[in-house]
């Protein structure tokens, strides 16, 4: 829940540590420190201007606002949990203050609950899968001769032999009660039927949840069952499972049994009973880390019986690229996959398999999830190994995505980020404007301090910060796009200099006095230019790195 309510923050929510510049594990000496500093400042009665008056005033303000909050235990530890929005909640008069930041927390989730369920019937959860299968084999086996007398006898014969399409949606009625609508229809070789399932769900406690399921349908006929999952300690779960199918040839009941426990921090070992047409035992070991997948199953059961193995790699790039291969052998022969998948945008991922084995030959299949939709197509190429057919399977996708990607994914990605990145800079485009109000103001009641301080570093040969400029940097040829993007913040570093040392947290310097982000959106550094002891020094670093200055690898070598 806390990372959906951090996505909502307001863009105008102010980091308060950044604004007085102490570390998250600051001290209520260096909170207080920091806050007498300020107050310096930014206290109104040192200015008689009355525009200066006025801007000092709303500076001073936003400063006691930040060092009420963090000087406070109970409402910090709210604050670090939740952010300035988690202060906003409508209840928090009665939370005891002398919580944990876990006990607030909860009550925390609590709160929002009751929020949250007035919109609960707003909400569903639409999920679906079309899968259309497609007959190639004419492309690889076929006679040699084509039949002149035939229509098209020339060109490969390709057809859609099946297709199936499943949807379901969820509709909260209460806090723990949901109902789930799905349904599906299929065909094969133009023979075809479909089912609708209604499944009534309730989370009895944290440690588990029961449904139950009605179905009707034209093939099998009407179907009742039920379902039941139980965390029987933190390390293993339970999951039971039974239901009575009323088809043609009478009633056919069935049951699983599945237990799982977690035998390390990444790996899961299941063991899974089940009873009815299909009865089978499986037992499968399964070690998920942050860059690699690796499962092992082994089946005994009628009809079927097989062991698998499978092994997924995870490259640690922007696009979540995986590589997979398994390989699967029992009664009904061996199957052997390899296959690729990658993020295609922010909400879709492509992934295609290659599958060959005896006796079923080569299938290549392409999956494409769109959020919450998938789109399966498998492609039958031919019924034996044939060298060609493998070949083309593999070359052919690689190929295919590689021009798609070059001509219109990439330039559509471009876009689209382009595109967000304008409407983000519209929507805050008051409130950037506001802050670059602040900033200019807080530099203007700085002036009188940053000449002592400067007078006072001189006398010593200390820290003078000569230029500083923040956001993001262009080449040089862009003299008019760089403008817009960097903003001169010397004075506020110089004013900030204290026994001729800098020191920066480990936060985004655009909540720092004197700063407002110029680029919204994008990656920003900071650029220092500075003298310390005579001797000149430059720097550039990240925008949420923290900074530490005077330092002797910031030296600038001079030329002989």
């Amino acid at each position: 829940m806390a990372a959906s309510l951090e996505d909502d923050f307001e863009f105008n929510n102010q980091d308060y540590y950044s604004l007085l510049n102490v570390r998250k594990e600051a001290t209520t000496e260096e909170l207080k420190a920091s806050y007498r500093r300020l107050c310096m400042l930014y206290h109104p009665d040192k200015h008689r201007d009355l525009e200066l008056k006025r801007q000092a005033e709303q500076l001073f303000n936003q400063v006691h606002q930040a060092y009420e909050v963090l000087s406070d235990a109970h409402s910090r530890a709210i604050y670090d949990i939740f952010g300035k929005k988690g202060l906003e909640v409508e209840g928090w008069e009665v939370v005891e203050r002398k919580r944990t930041p876990a006990e607030i927390r909860e009550e925390y989730e609590r709160l929002q609950r009751e929020r949250e369920e007035r919109r609960l019937q707003q909400r569903t959860n639409p999920k679906g899968t079309i899968s259309v299968g497609v007959d190639a084999t004419d492309l690889f086996d076929r006679y040699e001769e084509d039949f002149e007398e035939m229509p098209g006898g020339g060109f490969p014969h390709i057809e859609i032999n099946k297709m199936h399409i499943s949807q379901s949606i969820e509709a909260p009625l209460t806090n723990s009660d949901t109902a789930v609508l799905s349904g599906s229809l299929s065909t094969h070789n133009g023979n075809g039927g479909g089912n609708i399932n209604m499944t009534i769900r309730r989370v009895m406690s944290a440690k588990g949840w029961g449904e139950v399921e009605f179905g009707a349908g034209d093939i099998l006929g009407p179907l009742i069952g039920f379902k039941v999952f139980r965390n029987l300690t933190p390390r293993c779960f339970l999951t039971a499972q039974c239901g009575l199918q009323f088809s043609p040839r009478g009633l056919r009941p069935t049951c699983s049994l599945m237990t799982a426990r977690h035998l390390d921090q990444n790996t899961m070992g299941y063991l899974q009973w089940r009873w009815g047409p299909n009865s089978a035992m499986t037992t499968s070991l399964v070690r998920d880390t942050k860059s690699s997948h690796f499962t092992l199953a082994l089946q005994l059961g009628v009809p079927h019986s097989y062991l698998m193995m499978s092994y997924q790699y995870k490259f640690q790039d922007e696009d979540q690229t995986k590589v997979k291969g398994s390989v699967k052998t029992g009664w009904f022969g061996t199957v052997v996959e390899y296959g690729a998948e990658r993020k295609i945008s922010r909400h879709s991922v492509l992934s295609a398999t290659v599958s060959m084995g005896v006796p079923q030959g080569v299938t290549l299949k392409i999956k494409l999830a769109r959020a919450s939709q998938t789109y399966l197509f498998p492609i039958h190429l031919t019924d034996q190994l044939l060298p060609s057919a493998v070949f083309y399977a593999t070359a052919g996708p690689l190929l295919v995505y590689m021009v798609v990607h070059r001509l219109i994914i990439i330039p559509y990605t471009q876009a689209q980020k382009e595109q967000e990145l304008e409407l983000q800079r519209k929507s805050s485009a008051t409130d950037i404007a506001k802050k670059k109000q602040e900033a200019e103001s807080a530099v203007l009641l700085m002036q009188e301090s940053v000449r002592r301080i400067i007078e006072a570093e001189e006398s010593k040969m200390g820290l003078i910060i000569l230029n500083a400029w923040y956001g993001k940097f262009v080449s040089d040829t862009s003299q008019k796009q760089e403008k817009a993007k960097v903003i001169d913040v010397t004075v506020p570093l110089q004013c900030l200099v204290k026994d001729s040392k800098l020191i920066l947290t480990e936060a985004s310097k655009a909540g720092l006095p004197g700063f407002y982000d110029p680029c919204v959106g994008e990656e920003k550094s900071l650029k220092l230019l500075y003298q310390f002891r005579g001797v000149m020094h430059q720097v550039i670093s990240a925008d949420t790195d923290p900074l530490r200055i005077p330092k002797q690898s910031h030296r600038i070598e001079s030329e002989s």
